[in-house]
C-alpha cells in the first residue's frame, strides 16, 4: 500500500501554473495522484507513491514555480492509494 497524503495549498497558485509544475514534479518522483483547482483560489494536492518521494513533494508544494506565492501549505495522511499517474484537473 502507497503513503497518502492531501495537501491544501493557499496563496498565489492559481494562473501561475502550479498545478502543472506540480505534476511535473510528481512525475518525476513516480508519484500518483492529482491537482485539482478550487474554487476559492487554493489548490487540493493528493499524492500516492512511497512515503520519502511524497515528503520531497510536500517539502517542494511549498516553492511552487517561479510565479508562486505560497502563503501555506496543509497536509493530512489519507486512507486509500490512488490509480493511474498524476492528473492536472
Amino acid at each position: 500500500m502507497s503513503y497518502c497524503v492531501k495537501c491544501i495549498v493557499k496563496g498565489r497558485v492559481q494562473g501561475v501554473f502550479y498545478r502543472a509544475f506540480t505534476q511535473d514534479k510528481a512525475q518525476q518522483l513516480h508519484l500518483k495522484g492529482h491537482a485539482y483547482n478550487m474554487n476559492n483560489g487554493d489548490v487540493e494536492v493528493v499524492v500516492c507513491g512511497k512515503e520519502d518521494k511524497v515528503k520531497q513533494l510536500q517539502e517542494w508544494l511549498w516553492k511552487g514555480p517561479d510565479y508562486a506565492v505560497v502563503e501555506s501549505v496543509d497536509c493530512e495522511v489519507i486512507e486509500g492509494d490512488v490509480e493511474g499517474g498524476f492528473v492536472v484537473g
